[in-house]
């Protein structure tokens, strides 16, 4: 998860550099560790360069015109962000097998490479493909590093948060086009998913199914939402009605480390939070 590590004490400069990276665009933010506080943070969308045609030059593009992004940090993080993972119980893993775990949720080729994130607390592996075009990207621009999935940090962040709360809880992440499903009941995961959507029926519909398999009632059940969600938004509108406890989810505490409001700590959950 870690690495262009400053040999010397006298040479830290304090700053670390953790991105989210996808085929669609790039998030990055910017850890002073020595106050533990969230100094920047920056969204790219590569529809704004149409004249980039693969995705290495998007990415290309971006460290260009955010020169941030080239200066020296003691510590970088990366995380991928897709659907195309899944969770397994150490007690069903096996390294060897890793593209077997996959094919029953999405499509995989003999080409692909193959990683997993160890959820060190929660006796549970997340394998995953990422995206290695992205990886030797950066490796080009940082050196070697290690790297983790955003669905590990978002499931991990979630089960910290249910410790001693013996009732089910449903957390549901939105970003574009696209959100996740998250169960828990007292750090122990009953179940994730991650949907695609185009209007908020479509959201609601997977949400109330959902609910129906784990025999949840939306009169009961807690649905906390965060991601890129407001209250405004229609998707929130949906929800409320259907479900009756439905809140955005408190970020209090992470707002301790930086000075940005509750929505931009919704959106950016997981950069922050690595």
């Amino acid at each position: 998860m870690s690495l262009k590590y400053n040999t010397s004490i006298t040479e830290k400069i304090y700053k670390k550099l953790s991105l989210q990276v996808s085929l669609k665009g790039l998030s990055f933010c910017i850890f002073d560790t020595l106050n533990f506080e969230v100094v920047a943070v920056k969204e790219i969308d590569f529809a704004d360069f149409p004249e980039a045609d693969k995705v290495e030059d998007h990415y290309w593009k971006a460290f260009l015109d955010y020169p941030e992004l080239m200066k020296l940090y003691d510590e970088i993080v990366v995380v991928h962000e897709n659907n195309l993972s899944t969770f397994v119980p150490n007690a069903l893993f096996d390294e060897q097998y890793l593209s077997h775990y996959l094919e029953y949720n999405t499509k995989v080729f003999e080409t692909d490479f193959f990683a997993f994130d160890t959820l060190e607390n929660y006796d549970m592996k997340n394998v995953y493909i990422p995206y290695v075009n992205v990886n030797n990207y950066l490796i080009d621009q940082f050196g070697p590093f290690e790297y983790r999935h955003t669905q590990t940090v978002l499931v991990e962040k979630l089960l910290d948060l249910s410790k001693n709360i013996d009732e089910k809880q449903v957390f549901v992440h939105f970003r574009k086009q696209q959100f996740e499903i998250v169960v828990v009941e007292n750090q122990k995961l009953l179940l994730f998913n991650s949907f695609e959507y185009h209007t908020p029926e479509d959201f609601i519909y997977y949400l109330l199914f959902t609910a129906e398999q784990l025999k949840l009632n939306p009169e009961h059940f807690k649905l906390r939402l965060l991601g890129a969600i407001s209250e405004e938004d229609p998707l929130y509108a949906i929800a409320y009605k259907y479900v009756r406890n439905t809140a955005l989810l408190d970020t209090a505490n992470l707002e301790q480390y930086n000075n940005f409001g509750a929505l931009q700590n919704l959106k950016h959950f997981i950069l922050f939070n690595l």
